[in-house]
């Protein structure tokens, strides 16, 4: 398969005659050394992470010009996972989705725990395989808890206004980021957000005091189940402090409406529903604003 700026290949380990995903990136030009820079970044966080829902990573190896020169081409070993993206599936029934974000939650905590942020979470960086387990992958953006970055970083309508005025990255940033990302899986929109998408083309950063939460999902879609609409809206407060407060605090929400859906078949009406939103999202990153 192909990425904004890699191609990953299946390969067979000789020895152990394992099959494994390669992730391959080569710099052809100055610009293309953010996506090196991002494939030592998914390594250096994926290495210390250990859990089923996320796509293992698990050995780094680069090709340099000289021993201290620049890396011409890098390559990322990781977990071979056969499945489809949460943006190029049906719309699953509400079970369902209760169920894959309660996994992708639980993926996203044991992050915090290790000190990491994900912080690009979106539908095209969750993996649903055929038995219902998902793989949260991409940690290209990933960073350490407590980071604030140069550059504006993240997806368009799913971005937190935090990373798009370039202020500190926490925990609370991967809520917002799975919230934005449950309201396109139930609504196939994307929420008005900080760093909005207008025509394919990013905007300018919103100014938060300007940002507006979006109508209650089930007067939008009456076949939404409340307990969906009250569990984004709570991961989409444009405080963090407002947000949920932790990823297994909102798993267990999604577990209770996941049981509430399977006694009652709310949502099932959702199941189905392909997104025709053209073009797949593309993370966004800006270059250095002056002053840094």
């Amino acid at each position: 398969g192909e990425g904004a700026a890699s191609v990953v290949y299946a390969v067979m380990d000789p020895k152990s005659r394992q099959v494994m995903a390669l992730k391959h990136v080569i710099r052809r030009t100055e610009k293309d050394q953010r996506f090196i820079d991002q494939i030592v970044q998914e390594y250096q966080v994926g290495s210390k992470l250990d859990h089923p829902n996320i796509r293992a990573i698990t050995n780094y190896v680069k090709n340099q010009k000289y021993m201290f020169g620049a890396v011409l081409d890098a390559a990322l070993i990781m977990e071979l996972v056969d499945a489809t993206t949460l943006d190029l599936s049906a719309r699953p029934s509400g079970v369902n989705i209760a169920k894959y974000f309660a996994q992708a939650a639980r993926a996203l905590g044991h992050m915090h725990e290790r000190g990491f942020v994900h912080a690009d979470m979106k539908p095209s960086n969750m993996m649903i395989c055929e038995d219902g387990t998902v793989k949260v992958i991409d940690l290209g953006q990933a960073c350490a808890v407590g980071t604030v970055k140069k550059r504006i970083q993240g997806t368009p309508g799913y971005i937190a206004p935090e990373q798009a005025h370039r202020q500190e990255i926490n925990a609370l940033t991967d809520i917002y980021n799975l919230g934005a990302t449950l309201y396109w899986v139930l609504l196939r929109e994307e929420i008005p957000c900080a760093l909005p998408s207008r025509n394919g083309k990013v905007g300018s950063a919103v100014a938060p005091a300007s940002i507006r939460l979006p109508r209650p999902l089930h007067e939008q879609d009456p076949r939404i189940p409340k307990e969906f609409n009250d569990i984004v809206m709570h991961c989409i407060q444009v405080a963090p402090e407002a947000r949920a407060q932790s990823m297994e605090m909102l798993a267990e929400r999604l577990d209770a409406v996941a049981e509430h859906c399977q006694k009652t078949r709310a949502g099932a009406a959702l199941e189905g529903f392909l997104s025709d939103s053209g073009a797949p999202d593309r993370a966004y990153d800006s270059h250095p604003s002056r002053g840094g």
